[in-house]
């Protein structure tokens, strides 16, 4: 087989634009728009002072409560969901900032376990979420978390852990 070099001196000077052309073209197909993606989290907003539960609250059991936040997104809200579980082995889930005064340390016998997803109307970009919660009054009382976990349209998802007592 006979090795073949062409001099890009001899090459004319209309095949050397479209080559040019056609390598900008190439370069431009795929490149991506990184305006039309959503590359940011979704926003938990606990600061309002209607706002509950916040670190630290305390709930009675037998008690409805009203949860209470506001979620924001730069694009598109998608869903929230609320999960209370016990934190009798005192585990940590990394978002809370600051401790609460914790009981001793115990073993379950009848913990409370709530978990609750709701979807947010198509489109929102800003929503209140309110939502009453019956504490059951044959609970397990002591200390528990509360996770928020808030995903936008795009699949991006921001986590609150709050510390809170039922009494």
């Amino acid at each position: 087989m006979k090795k073949v070099q062409i001099k890009w001196s001899r090459i004319t000077t209309a095949k050397k634009i479209a080559a040019l052309v056609l390598g900008f073209l190439v370069f431009t197909a795929c490149s991506s728009d990184n305006d039309s993606v959503d590359t940011e989290y979704p926003v938990i907003d606990i600061s309002a002072s209607n706002a509950f539960p916040v670190q630290c609250s305390q709930m009675n059991r037998g008690q409805k409560i009203t949860f209470r936040a506001a979620f924001s997104d730069n694009a598109a809200l998608g869903s929230y969901s609320v999960d209370i579980h016990h934190n009798f082995d005192h585990h940590t889930h990394s978002t809370e900032v600051s401790d609460c005064e914790t009981d001793p340390v115990k073993k379950p016998v009848k913990p409370l376990l709530y978990i609750n997803s709701v979807t947010i109307p198509e489109g929102l970009k800003k929503y209140e979420a309110v939502q009453e919660i019956t504490i059951p009054e044959d609970i397990d009382p002591g200390d528990y978390h509360f996770m928020i976990r808030l995903t936008d349209k795009e699949g991006w998802q921001t986590i609150k852990g709050l510390s809170i007592k039922i009494l």
